[in-house]
């Protein structure tokens, strides 16, 4: 089988679970429309500061509900011994990386686009910079966030609190990721800046644990 079947058939197989059960997403769309209420009540929402607080708070939301659907989407490779079969499997492990992160992408896209025009209603936002910009800010930062949370959240698999360990380690090694669209964000908000440095150190970042991702995770799957 080819490396291009052996991905898509991971992918599909991560669609059809996902559309089957549903976790991730309920659990994420709860979380994050959660956090827009909580915070939408603790600030007012039509005050000028809350355009410089809503890009933090959104990907805020955003991590949380990440970690969230890096936990389901491995814990169901441990059930029937699933996890076990694809080691077995003469299928190159880089390609289930790959589409356990391109699954998890699309997810959180799909969480970003609902969840996306709540912030925007509770916080009265309106773009005062290029707007457009958040169309290539928004896949740059989620990838960045889901790229290392993915193969951590591998690593933390065969632990006992995985559920704790994971965020204890994805946390501290997103910060620049976190900054960089939290400062990305707030700049085209607020329009006193310009995002594109901010875009440039994600697109960097993305490469980054991308490649080192899919070099190590043979290693990570392969470890008792």
């Amino acid at each position: 089988m080819s490396g291009w079947k052996q991905f898509t058939a991971h992918l599909r197989k991560e669609f059809l679970l996902e559309w089957r059960s549903r976790d991730a997403i309920n659990g994420m769309l709860f979380f994050s429309l959660l956090i827009a209420v909580v915070f939408s009540l603790a600030f007012d929402p039509t005050a000028a500061a809350s355009r410089a607080i809503a890009g933090g708070i959104i990907w805020i939301a955003v991590l949380f509900g990440i970690v969230i659907a890096l936990n389901q989407a491995w814990l169901r490779e441990t059930r029937h011994n699933v996890l076990d079969a694809i080691r077995l499997a003469p299928a190159e492990p880089a390609l289930l990386f790959l589409a356990k992160a391109v699954a998890n992408f699309v997810f959180v896209t799909a969480l970003e686009l609902i969840s996306t025009p709540v912030f925007v209603i509770f916080y009265n936002l309106h773009p005062l910079g290029e707007s457009w910009k958040l169309l290539l800010l928004l896949p740059l930062a989620t990838w960045a966030l889901i790229v290392n949370g993915t193969f951590f959240a591998a690593l933390s698999l065969r632990t006992r609190n995985r559920e704790l360990l994971l965020p204890l380690i994805l946390f501290p090694l997103s910060i620049p990721a976190l900054l960089g669209a939290v400062q990305a964000t707030t700049a085209i908000l607020t329009g006193t800046d310009s995002p594109d440095l901010w875009m440039k150190m994600l697109l960097a970042y993305d490469v980054i644990y991308t490649v080192a991702g899919l070099l190590l995770f043979e290693t990570v799957l392969s470890a008792e």
